[in-house]
C-alpha cells in the first residue's frame, strides 16, 4: 500500500499564523509534579517503540490521492480515497458537507466501513446517526514519513472497530440470540447470475397468477445472488414489477412470509427508503398483537439493519412489551435493551420495568452484556439507579481485565449519565486505562476522558496517557473529540507534563477544522471555554466565536441554548485578557445572559439550608442586611457571592442600600448621635423642659445599648469595648448619602463552596471554580472560602460557635 500526501496550501483560517498566537497565563499555578519521563506513556514512547506504537504508518507517496481514515474506537487504519458522494450511510443520514473558508486544505474525512474484522487495517467511523456520531469536515495538516505522526504499527496489535456490526457482538455469545436476531450468513441457498435471470423472467410472464408463498420465495432465493449481481437486480423492471405484487398481495401474507421478504429486502441492500417499505411497515404494525416476542425482536433488529427508522411499529411493540415483560427472557432483554438504544425512543415506565430483569438475571449476566445494557440505557436516555449501577460496576471489576474496550467505554457513558461514582471501578479503571489509550481510536479517548471529568475524578496516570498519545493522531479527531477532551482537562484543572505539545496541537486542529466547528458551534465554544480554564486565550477564535457571523450559526444551527457559553467566555477575556481588542458580545445579550445565570444561581443558592444560614447569621454578626449583598460578583462564573466591604480600620461599610427601606434609612443615618429624634422630644426641647430630666433619658438609652453590646461580645469571644467600638463604626458609617460613604478598603467574596467544585474525593478545585477565584482576585477582591467540610459540620453546633467561625474568616481574611 502506498499512500500520497495532498498539497499543503500556506497559511491557516482567513490567514492567521499556523501556530495561533496565545495569551497564556500560568501565575500561582504549578505543574503536575510528574516529569515527561514519570508519564505513563509519553509521545516518544508510542512514536518509537513497536510494542506500543499506534499511530499511522505513511509510506512513500506514489502519485495516489488519499485521504486518511479517522479513528474509530480503534489506533491505526489503512488509508482510502473517498469523496463525499461516494458513502453509503444508514438511516438515511446525510454525507457531510465541506467547506473552506479561506483556503483549500487537506481533508481527512470520516468514512463507513461495513467490515466487521477487529484484525484488518481498515476500520469505519462512528455509527451514523449515534449518539457519538456526526460526519466530520475535517482539515488536517500534512503527516510526513519520519514525522512525530508517522510511525510504525504492529499489525497484530491492533484493534479494530466496526460502527454497525460491532454493538451487535454480543449476539455471539448466546445461541439464544439466534432465535430472535438477524444473521447475515444465514441465507438461501446460492442463486446462480442465469438462475436469477430466469426468475425474473417467470415474474414478467406469469405476474397476475403468482401466489404469495411464491413472490416471498423469489425475493429469497434473489438475495441469495452474488453480491456484484443484486445491484443489477433492484435495477431492473422485474424486481420493481416483483415489488408491486408484494405491495398488492400484501393482506395475504402470512407472518413468516412477511418476515422472509424483509430478511431478503436486507439480503438485497434495498434503499431504507424504498416505497415498498412504507407498505410492509404498515402491515407489521398491524401485525404486533399476533406475533411472538422472538418474532417481534426479529423484526426490529430487520428494520434496524436496514437502517430505516420505524416509530410506528415501535410504538406499538412497546404497548405489547409493557404487558408482556415479565415473558422475557435473558437474551431477549438483552436485545429489546439493544433495540431501545438503537432507535432513541421508550416510554420510561417499560425502562424501569426493564430495569426489574437486569436485577432478576444480574447473575447470569456476561461482561460484553454490561455494555450493551449500559449503552440501551445511554442511548435512550434512561437512567438507571444507582443499586442497578453498582452491581453492573461490581460485575465488571470482577473481571475488568477481560472487559472489551468497547463494552468499558459504555460502561462509563453510564456511569456518567447516572454519576455514580463506582470507586472500586473507578480504581481499576485507572490501572488498566493507561496501556490501553494507546491503542484506543481518539472517539474512545475521548469517552474515557469525558467520564473521568463529569466524575469529577482526577487520574493522573490516565491524563498524561490521554495527553501524550493524542498529539500524533490529534488529526483524526472530530470537532466534538477536541472539544470534549479541551473541556476534560479544562475542567478537571489538570495540565500535563506535556502542556505545551499537547494544548498546540489541539488549538491548531481547531483552526484545521474550522468548517466543521461552522457546522456544530457548541463545539466551538466548548474549545475555548475548556481552553479558558487552562488559562489559554487563542485570540483570533475568541475573535471569531464573540463575532455576529458566528452567533447568528450558534443562534441558527445549535440545538442547544448557547447564550450563557458566550456570555462566560465574554465576560472571562473582558477580565483576563486585557489587550484583546477583537469582537465582544451586544449590551443586550450581556444582559440576557446576566439575567439567565443569576435566576438560576439565586434559585440553587436559596434553596440550600447551610447557605441562608450563613446569610443571616453574617448579617447578624455585621450589623445587618445593609452590610452585606448576595449577588454574582462576576455573572459569567455562575455562582453567587457574599460581598463585604470594609473600611480603612477593618470596619463593614453599609454598601448594600437594595436592603435599606427610606424609614431605616433616616433611623440608621441620625442613630450614631445617641438620641431618637422624636416627636415627643422635639415638643420637649421647644418647650425647655429641664436639662436633668433629658440628661436622665440619655443615660437610660445608653444604659440599654451598654446590654446589647455585652451580649453580643459574648457571643463574639470578645471584649464589650472592642465590640463597641465595631458597632460605633457601623452605626457611624451607617447608610449616608453617597458623598458621606467611605471608598472601601477591602472587598471581599465569601464563598460557600460544596462538594461538585472539587476533584473528586480531593479539596483541588475543577477549572470553573478555579478560574472564578483567579478573576476575583485580579480584580481586586479577596477571596474567604467557606469551606464546605468546615461548614456543614458546623450547622448542628451552637450559634455562637458558628459566629465565632465566621467572625474569624471575614475579620482575619481582611488582615
Amino acid at each position: 500500500m502506498a499512500l500520497a500526501i495532498c498539497r499543503r496550501f500556506p497559511g491557516s483560517f482567513c490567514g492567521t499564523p499556523p501556530r495561533p498566537a496565545l495569551i497564556k497565563r500560568h501565575a500561582n499555578k504549578k505543574l503536575p509534579r510528574q516529569t515527561r519521563e514519570d508519564c505513563v506513556l509519553t509521545a516518544r514512547t508510542i512514536g518509537t517503540d513497536p510494542r506500543t506504537a499506534a499511530t499511522l504508518k505513511l509510506l512513500k507517496p506514489l502519485g495516489y490521492r488519499t485521504f486518511c481514515h479517522p479513528f474509530a474506537y480503534s489506533a491505526t487504519q489503512s488509508v482510502t480515497y473517498w469523496t463525499v458522494g461516494s458513502c453509503a450511510r444508514h438511516g438515511g443520514q446525510d454525507p457531510a458537507e465541506h467547506s473552506s473558508l479561506c483556503r483549500p486544505a487537506k481533508k481527512v474525512e470520516n468514512i463507513h466501513s461495513a467490515s466487521s474484522s477487529r484484525r484488518l487495517l481498515t476500520t469505519s467511523s462512528a455509527l451514523p446517526g449515534s449518539e457519538s456520531s456526526r460526519a466530520s469536515a475535517s482539515q488536517a495538516s500534512t503527516l510526513k514519513p519520519g514525522s512525530p505522526g508517522a510511525a510504525g504499527v504492529v499489525e497484530d496489535d491492533i484493534e479494530m472497530f466496526d460502527s454497525f456490526e460491532d454493538p451487535r457482538g454480543f449476539l455471539q455469545l448466546r445461541p439464544e440470540y439466534q432465535l430472535h436476531s438477524y444473521n447475515r450468513s444465514e441465507t438461501c441457498q446460492p442463486l446462480s447470475v442465469s438462475e436469477g435471470e430466469l426468475i425474473l423472467h417467470k415474474v414478467t410472464v406469469y405476474q397476475d397468477n403468482l401466489q404469495p408463498q411464491v413472490i416471498a420465495d423469489y425475493f429469497c432465493k434473489l438475495s441469495s445472488l452474488p453480491a456484484e449481481q443484486r445491484p443489477v437486480v433492484l435495477s431492473s423492471t422485474s424486481f420493481a414489477l416483483l415489488c408491486q405484487l408484494s405491495v398488492k398481495n400484501i393482506q395475504l401474507f402470512e407472518v413468516p412470509d412477511l418476515i422472509n421478504i424483509l430478511k431478503a429486502f436486507v439480503g438485497l441492500g434495498i434503499p431504507y427508503s424504498h416505497s415498498v417499505l412504507d407498505v410492509c411497515e404498515i402491515r407489521f404494525c398491524s401485525k404486533v398483537w399476533e406475533m411472538s416476542l422472538d418474532q417481534l425482536l426479529l423484526v426490529a433488529d430487520l428494520w434496524r439493519y436496514l437502517g430505516r427508522r420505524v416509530p410506528r411499529f415501535l410504538k406499538i411493540f412497546f404497548s405489547y412489551l409493557n404487558l408482556h415483560w415479565k415473558d422475557l427472557s435473558l437474551s431477549q432483554l438483552i436485545h429489546l435493551i439493544y433495540i431501545i438504544g438503537e432507535s432513541r425512543q421508550v416510554p420510561q415506565d417499560l425502562m424501569q420495568k426493564l430495569e426489574s430483569l437486569i436485577l432478576k438475571y444480574i447473575d447470569l449476566i456476561n461482561l460484553e452484556e454490561i455494555g450493551t445494557i449500559c449503552l440501551g440505557f445511554f442511548k435512550s436516555s434512561s437512567s438507571l439507579s444507582e443499586y442497578v449501577m453498582r452491581k453492573l460496576g461490581d460485575l465488571a471489576c470482577a473481571d475488568m481485565q477481560h472487559l472489551s474496550n468497547y463494552a468499558l467505554v459504555n460502561i462509563l457513558k453510564m456511569f456518567r449519565f447516572t454519576h455514580v461514582d463506582h470507586i472500586n471501578f473507578m480504581k481499576q479503571f485507572g490501572q488498566i486505562a493507561p496501556q490501553r489509550i494507546p491503542f484506543l481510536g481518539v472517539q474512545g479517548v475521548m469517552h474515557l476522558t469525558l467520564a473521568c471529568s463529569a466524575l469529577r475524578i482526577l487520574d493522573e496516570g490516565l491524563m498524561n496517557a490521554v495527553a501524550a498519545s493524542l498529539p500524533p493522531r490529534v488529526a483524526y479527531c472530530r470537532s466534538k473529540d477536541v472539544a470534549k477532551i479541551l473541556w476534560s482537562f479544562g475542567t478537571l484543572n489538570y495540565k500535563p507534563p506535556n502542556t505545551e505539545e499537547f494544548y498546540s496541537s489541539l488549538i491548531n486542529e481547531i483552526h484545521r477544522k474550522m468548517p466543521e466547528f461552522k457546522r456544530y458551534p457548541e463545539h466551538l465554544l466548548t474549545c475555548l471555554l475548556g481552553l479558558a480554564f487552562s488559562e489559554y486565550f487563542p485570540l483570533e477564535l475568541i475573535n471569531f466565536a464573540l463575532s455576529p457571523e458566528f452567533i447568528r450559526l450558534a443562534q441558527e444551527r445549535s440545538k442547544f441554548e448557547l447564550t450563557k457559553e458566550l456570555y462566560t467566555l465574554d465576560g472571562t477575556v473582558g477580565i483576563e485578557c486585557l489587550d484583546y481588542r477583537g469582537n465582544r458580545l451586544s449590551a443586550h445579550l450581556q444582559q440576557e445572559g446576566s439575567e439567565m445565570l443569576w435566576n438560576l444561581a439565586r434559585r440553587d443558592m436559596c434553596s440550600k439550608p447551610e447557605f441562608l444560614e450563613a446569610l443571616f447569621l453574617l448579617e447578624n454578626m455585621l450589623g445587618g442586611p445593609q452590610y452585606i449583598k448576595h449577588h454574582m460578583i462576576l455573572p459569567h462564573t455562575r455562582s453567587s457571592d457574599l460581598e463585604v466591604q470594609l473600611d480603612v480600620n477593618l470596619k463593614p461599610l453599609p454598601f448594600n442600600k437594595e436592603a435599606v427601606s427610606i424609614e431605616d434609612e433616616a433611623r440608621l443615618r441620625l442613630k450614631h448621635v445617641g438620641v431618637s429624634l422624636t416627636d415627643d422630644l422635639m415638643n420637649q426641647l421647644l418647650k425647655g423642659k429641664s436639662r436633668a430630666h433629658f440628661q436622665g433619658e440619655i443615660e437610660s438609652e445608653t444604659e440599654q445599648q451598654a446590654r446589647e453590646l455585652e451580649k453580643v461580645a459574648i457571643h463574639l469571644g470578645s471584649s464589650p469595648d472592642s465590640v463597641a467600638d465595631r458597632l460605633g463604626a457601623m452605626k457611624m458609617a451607617g447608610p449616608h448619602p453617597p458623598a458621606c460613604v467611605q471608598a472601601p478598603q477591602v472587598r471581599l467574596a465569601i464563598q460557600l463552596t460544596n462538594k461538585n467544585q472539587y476533584c473528586y474525593g480531593s479539596r483541588d478545585l475543577l477549572g470553573l471554580h478555579n478560574m472564578k477565584r483567579r478573576q476575583l482576585k485580579q480584580l481586586g477582591y479577596r477571596v474567604v472560602e467557606l469551606f464546605h467540610w468546615e461548614w456543614l459540620p458546623l450547622l448542628k453546633r451552637t450559634r455562637l460557635e458558628k459566629l465565632m467561625f465566621l467572625h474569624e474568616k471575614v475579620f482575619t481574611s481582611a488582615l
